[in-house]
């Protein structure tokens, strides 16, 4: 593990411009500067395969671990709703960077992340989010090996917006939203009236 060493508050890069007003390098430059003081791994944020950005493990990390937290500003339901409209018409409309906390607060990591919001979706995902005590972590399901890009499965409401998925994993669903379950799948492919 590493020993973080903190950076005085007047060397820190100003957090208050969005990652949206951003160029790809200078995203990838402060996504790098803030992993490495946050995670809890040797990390890199680099170009991906996938889409953009990605973040990838500078060293080997352990399955089932606590690898960065996702973190952002703490934006209510209806500022989250408000956020992802504004984005969507942007210019930048595939890079929302909202994760939910629980059903009512959703973390923008666009604006003061910890270099989280760039790990990528996989339908196969070698990593998963998960709220631990009202912190949303970045949690290894396997081992990492060195220099391999970190996944998790974004599940996307099946109901919104389909967005489509560029993994390329042989379990590609095609999409990033989660598979609508078995029953509901039939009831909408059911003709009117049958």
């Amino acid at each position: 593990m590493v020993r973080k060493t903190r950076t005085p508050d007047a060397e820190k890069p100003d957090l208050s411009l969005p990652l949206l007003a951003r160029s790809k390098q200078s995203m990838a430059q402060l996504a790098q500067e803030r992993i490495a003081e946050i995670a809890r791994f040797k990390l890199r944020v680099s170009g991906s395969r996938i889409h953009r950005l990605g973040v990838f493990a500078a060293e080997d990390i352990p399955a089932r671990t606590r690898v960065i937290e996702y973190r952002g500003r703490r934006l209510t339901r209806r500022q989250a709703c408000e956020v992802f409209r504004e984005r969507l018409v942007s210019r930048s409309p595939h890079l929302h960077y909202l994760a939910r906390l629980d059903s009512y607060w959703t973390i923008d990591g666009a604006v003061g992340g910890s270099g989280a919001e760039f790990v990528n979706h996989s339908c196969d995902p070698n990593a998963e989010m998960k709220t631990l005590r009202n912190h949303i972590w970045v949690i290894t399901l396997r081992k990492i090996r060195r220099g391999e890009e970190l996944f998790f499965d974004y599940a996307f409401d099946p109901k919104g917006m389909q967005l489509k998925c560029h993994c390329g994993s042989p379990k590609c669903r095609g999409t990033l939203n989660r598979a609508l379950p078995e029953r509901a799948r039939k009831a909408r492919k059911a003709p009117v009236g049958s």
